[in-house]
C-alpha cells in the first residue's frame, strides 16, 4: 500500500514501514532507543517488531500497565522516572508500540520530556491504527475524564503493520471498527456501506480499507489541525460517548467499556438527534442502529445512570462559553458541528437506545 503523506510527517504500511523505520535511524545520531509498550504488546509484539530493527544503537524496553485506567499522568510519571534512570537525553529517540493508550500516552511523554524529543508511533490495535495514532492528539485521561491534559504534536512517521491485529480479541476488533464506521458516516456512504457487510470481507479488504480509514482522517486533520472547525467532525458520536465511557469507568457497579463500544452507542444517540433536530433520514437511522445491534452486545443503561452521564457532557472539549456542542448528521457524509441538544432529547434517545 502506498504511504500517506501529511503537511509534517508520512504513514507507512506493513513492510515499507520497517524500510522506512531503519532507514530513518540510520540518518539520524541517536545517542539511544526507547521503545514504549504495554503489558500486552510487550508479549504479543514486542519481539516481532525487534526482530525489524537494523540499529547497532542502544535500545532500552519501558513496560507500563495495559488499559484505559492507566492512561494517567502517574504512569507517566513513572515512565518520565524511566527515561530520566535510563539515561535519555534530548537526542534520544521513543517508540511507541501498542494500542490507543500506548500512543496518546507515549506521545505526550516524549513532547514534553526534556521539552520533547523525536518519537514515532507505531500502532497495534485497529483503534489506534485508524484513529488515536493519526493527527498529532496526544495525553491522558484525569480520572475517569478522557484525555483532559494533552498537546497536539505529531511524531515523526506513523508506521501501521496489519499483521499485529493477528494478536487482537475480536471485541478489540470491533472496538477500532466503530471509529472506521464513524468515518464513513461523516464522510462517504459508500465507504460505510462496504464496511457494514462484514460477511464479505477478507483479510485484503480489510488492508484496503484502514488505508482508506487512515486517508479520511489525514484529509480532515490536514484541513484543520487545531479542531477550529472541520477537525469537530470526528467527533461525532463522542459526545455521548465518551460520557458513557467514563461513566462506565468511574462506576463501580457498571463493566467498563472499550472505547469503540461506548462510540457505538454515542452514535446511536446522536443519529436520533439529528433525526430530531437536523431532519436526519429515519430509514438512515433505522439501518444504522440495526447494523450496529448486530455489531455490537446491547449495553443496559438505566434511568438512573442518565443525569449522571449528562453531567459529564460539560467536560467534554468541544464545549465553548458554557455550551455544549455537539457533531451531528443532517445525512450520511453531512456533518453538521457546534450543535445545541436539550437534556430532554439526550433523555429522549437514550429511550431510543434502550427500546432499538
Amino acid at each position: 500500500m502506498n504511504s500517506i503523506e501529511t503537511k509534517t510527517y508520512k504513514i507507512h504500511f506493513n513492510d515499507q514501514a520497517y524500510v522506512e523505520l531503519n532507514r530513518y535511524i540510520a540518518e539520524h545520531k541517536f545517542s539511544k532507543i526507547f521503545i514504549l509498550v504495554d503489558t500486552n504488546t510487550h508479549e504479543y509484539c514486542l519481539s516481532k517488531f525487534m526482530s525489524q530493527l537494523e540499529t547497532a544503537i542502544a535500545i532500552e524496553v519501558i513496560e507500563i500497565e495495559a488499559g484505559e485506567s492507566y492512561k494517567t499522568i502517574e504512569t507517566c510519571v513513572g515512565v518520565w522516572n524511566a527515561l530520566s534512570e535510563l539515561g535519555a537525553d534530548r537526542k534520544s529517540l521513543m517508540l511507541n508500540l501498542g494500542g490507543g493508550v500506548v500512543t496518546d500516552l507515549g506521545g505526550f511523554v516524549a513532547c514534553t520530556f526534556k521539552r520533547g524529543i523525536k518519537y514515532i508511533n507505531i500502532p497495534t490495535s485497529l483503534l489506534a491504527m485508524v484513529d488515536a495514532s493519526v493527527g498529532g492528539k496526544t495525553g491522558v485521561d484525569l480520572g475517569a475524564l478522557k484525555n483532559q491534559v494533552g498537546v497536539i504534536s505529531s511524531g515523526d512517521m506513523v508506521l501501521i503493520d496489519t499483521s499485529y491485529l493477528d494478536t487482537l480479541a475480536q471485541n478489540q476488533m470491533k472496538s477500532g471498527l466503530a471509529e472506521m464506521l464513524k468515518h464513513g458516516l461523516i464522510r462517504d456512504r459508500d465507504y460505510f456501506d462496504r464496511l457494514t457487510n462484514l460477511s464479505q470481507l477478507t483479510l485484503d479488504d480489510l488492508d484496503v480499507l484502514i488505508h482508506e480509514s487512515v486517508e479520511i482522517k489525514k484529509v480532515v486533520v490536514t484541513n484543520d489541525p487545531l479542531e477550529q472547525g472541520e477537525r469537530k467532525y470526528l467527533n461525532f458520536g463522542h459526545t455521548l460517548g465518551h460520557a458513557i465511557e467514563s461513566y462506565f469507568l468511574s462506576h463501580p457497579d457498571k463493566e467498563e467499556l472499550l472505547h469503540g463500544e461506548a462510540i457505538a452507542i454515542g452514535m446511536i444517540l446522536e443519529c436520533f438527534i439529528s433525526m430530531e433536530l437536523c431532519g436526519f433520514p429515519k430509514a438512515d437511522l433505522d439501518h444504522i442502529t440495526k447494523t450496529f445491534n448486530a455489531i455490537y452486545s446491547p449495553v443496559v443503561i438505566e434511568p438512573s445512570d442518565y443525569d449522571a452521564i449528562i453531567d459529564l457532557l460539560k467536560y467534554d472539549k468541544k464545549n465553548e462559553h458554557g455550551n455544549i456542542n455537539f457533531v451531528l448528521l443532517e445525512h450520511i457524509g453531512a456533518p453538521k458541528i457546534d450543535c445545541l441538544v436539550d437534556n430532554e432529547l439526550i433523555i429522549k434517545s437514550f429511550e431510543y437506545y434502550k427500546s432499538s
